[in-house]
């Protein structure tokens, strides 16, 4: 079997099955901080700290901004790959296609970033 190692192709499947899983771990996510403020302590100070100071909150936490920023790249990576084309645009799609792709992987990034600067406290 011949792999080309300067191909950035991903399948197809696996970018579906990256968007599901990450959709059903947001999901997840929203429901329970849903319940909680419905139906858990009153939402002050007090009740946010303890429950995200817990350490299963805060790895619960970065599972699910693990699943936003992968849900995000894979959404985005299509929406660039399916409108910003060469067909679309003539020779200018390929450079806006990887210039906003650049932007989203970068922004992501920094995203990222904060957000586990904002859970675990660093």
């Amino acid at each position: 079997m011949v792999i080309n190692i300067t191909n950035f192709a991903r399948s197809g499947l696996y970018d579906w099955m990256a968007q599901r899983v990450s959709a059903v771990v947001i999901a997840a996510y929203s429901l329970f901080l849903m319940g909680y403020l419905f139906f858990g302590a009153t939402p002050d100070y007090a009740a946010w700290h303890a429950l995200f100071s817990q350490t299963w909150m805060r790895i619960f936490s970065l599972l699910a901004l693990i699943s936003i920023a992968v849900h995000a790249w894979v959404g985005m990576w299509t929406i660039t790959t399916d409108y910003l084309t060469t067909r679309l645009l003539g020779p200018k799609g390929t450079a806006l296609r990887f210039g906003a792709q650049v932007v989203c992987g970068i922004l992501n990034f920094v995203v990222f970033v904060w957000g586990v600067q904002v859970i675990w406290g660093f």
